[in-house]
């Protein structure tokens, strides 16, 4: 097994849009190189003369523990006594069955090295259609490990973002908690959720959804796989953020990954509702007409230029799964939790002011500009009177200024409200169903006061990776305290279904009468109805997911 060889947590981000100069430049950085690894080594990383320069000039590399997978061999690295394999492929190239679901790598011969983060989603006028690579922190390998396998679904809703940042390197849980992490790329935007099938017909019948098949497929790469890694493929947890939240709970209502996951936990990302059909035909037809293709033309959209379809998405204001009666023949939660994944325990957890990160801008309001303010974020608000929904906010809470109200209902109607729809319509389902459990995240950032518990703070306290790059948590006890809290809240939840740790008070599961919530925050509490007057007030209005 090689030894030495390890990505610091806190190194320095180089752009993007070549990641694996990025991680070939760290591994130079911090450890030397030696002349025999060099062929194969900058063969696997990228191959360009810049690396090849380096390499050349380093001086010793040691080498990482080989596994099998069903494609073929591949080596990883050793970074702080884990085994960390990035960029093995768990799908073939998209682009030759664009809009189509993929299939399963082409395999290889020999050892393939598994040291650096694999192509991200076209996205931006960057990115590669051949995309579906994971990345895998274990701490062993074939060693028959049977540890509980934790697979993250990356957030940027779904559309954008990518699994390949720091925040999501998977060591500390591994050392913490002796499982197995998994993160992974797959289609997003109009290359995984144009829906073409009411224009194309049979051929373009998934295209709605390739992107959520491409997440099936890698879960079938688990359970096929995650032996070898030391992993229990019938003990895997699903847990993602924002969008990696609305993904999984999509994949809740998806007959096609039944079985092939035992825990399910959302942060800050809910799927009430998918995308109607005719919806998403008017979106496809924007698009249609941004590249000039009738439909009669529309097997065209197949050999379109990456870069020109990537620019054309532009044309649509939304993507994201479609009931198209096949790959999700329902909404995930509406009008009612999935029947399908009953048997799955949930948890699911928000941040108590999303809308200071999502909206941010309005931190000066005044009582007279904060009306017509609030007026603009709205739509989820209904028909309820503004000026009634500001009254109330002020007799709950006397102490809230202007833009305190304005965050508070916003966040409370926009992001916290389809959170409260999926775990009541979970614990409405038959008596002997799975439990659900629900937090809150109350400790603000002590990094930006005034975004106080706003979106995406929480991730880098359930992976305990604190002081990312652009860290939202920073790095002192309060915050090691908070990541020590959730990520053994979280640890828990993927070996036992049941979130509950020594260091937590009782936490049960939630039902309709009792609403126990857990408030992570110093110290944790829990809550019975959370922001009760609130939830009442906009459980009025019926939530439909935005976009869909």
């Amino acid at each position: 097994m090689w030894r030495g060889v390890k990505i610091l947590k806190n190194s320095p981000r180089q752009p993007r849009a070549d990641n694996q100069v990025r991680n070939a430049e760290i591994l130079m950085k911090y450890h030397e190189l030696n002349r025999r690894q060099f062929i194969r080594t900058s063969a696997a990383l990228a191959g360009t003369a810049l690396i090849g320069r380096r390499l050349l000039a380093a001086t010793s590399f040691t080498e990482g523990a080989v596994a099998s997978t069903t494609a073929g061999r591949v080596r990883g690295f050793i970074d702080r006594e884990i085994n960390v394999f990035k960029g093995i492929p768990y799908g073939d190239d998209t682009a030759p069955r664009r809009f189509k679901a993929t299939l399963p790598p082409k395999p290889w011969t020999g050892t393939r090295n598994a040291l650096s983060f694999g192509p991200e989603a076209p996205q931006g006028g960057r990115g590669s259609e051949d995309c579906l690579y994971l990345n895998v922190w274990t701490p062993g390998v074939g060693d028959g490990g049977k540890r509980p396998v934790m697979v993250y679904m990356h957030g940027g809703g779904f559309h954008a973002l990518t699994a390949n940042n720091d925040t999501f390197d998977g060591v500390r849980l591994c050392r913490r908690g002796d499982v197995v992490v998994v993160s992974l790329n797959h289609r997003l935007n109009v290359f995984g959720y144009l829906y073409l099938a009411q224009i194309g017909g049979e051929e373009f019948k998934d295209s709605g959804n390739v992107g959520q098949l491409d997440l099936v497929l890698a879960l079938q790469w688990v359970r096929e796989n995650i032996a070898e890694f030391g992993g229990n493929p019938g003990r895997v947890m699903l847990f993602g953020e924002s969008g990696g939240g609305a993904k999984n709970a999509t994949l809740m209502a998806m007959p096609a990954a039944r079985g092939l996951f035992h825990r399910a936990a959302t942060s800050s990302g809910e799927a009430v509702t998918a995308s109607r059909p005719e919806t998403a035909t008017r979106r496809a037809r924007a698009v249609l007409a941004a590249l000039k293709l009738t439909p009669e033309r529309i097997g065209e959209i197949k050999t379109v230029p990456m870069a020109q379809l990537s620019a054309a998405s532009g044309a649509a204001d939304y993507y994201g799964p479609v009931v198209d009666g096949g790959a999700l023949p329902r909404h995930p939660f509406d009008p009612d939790a999935p029947p399908l994944s009953a048997d799955i325990p949930m948890l699911v957890g928000t941040n108590h002011d999303e809308s200071r990160g999502l909206i941010g801008r309005y931190f000066d309001l005044t009582w007279e500009t904060l009306p017509e303010t609030l007026k603009q974020y709205s739509e989820k608000m209904g028909n309820l009177d503004l000026n009634q929904v500001i009254a109330l906010y002020r007799r709950v809470h006397p102490d809230y200024s202007a833009s305190d109200v304005f965050f508070g209902a916003t966040t409370d109607s926009r992001d916290w409200r389809p959170a409260v729809v999926e775990i009541e319509r979970r614990a409405a389902q038959p008596a002997g169903s799975a439990p659900t459990y629900s937090y809150q995240l109350d400790w603000g950032s002590p990094v930006n006061p005034r975004l106080k518990a706003y979106h995406g703070l929480d991730t880098e306290l359930f992976f305990d990776n604190l002081g990312a790059p652009q860290t939202k948590t920073g790095t002192g006890p309060e915050a090691q305290a908070m990541a020590d809290l959730m990520s053994e809240s979280y640890l828990a939840f993927a070996r036992t279904g049941n979130p509950q740790t020594p260091q937590l008070p009782e936490w049960p599961p939630y039902d309709l009468k009792r609403r126990a919530t857990m408030s992570f925050n110093l110290p944790p509490r829990v809550i019975d109805d959370p922001r009760g007057e609130e939830r009442k007030l906009f459980s009025a209005v019926p939530y439909e997911n935005p976009g869909t």
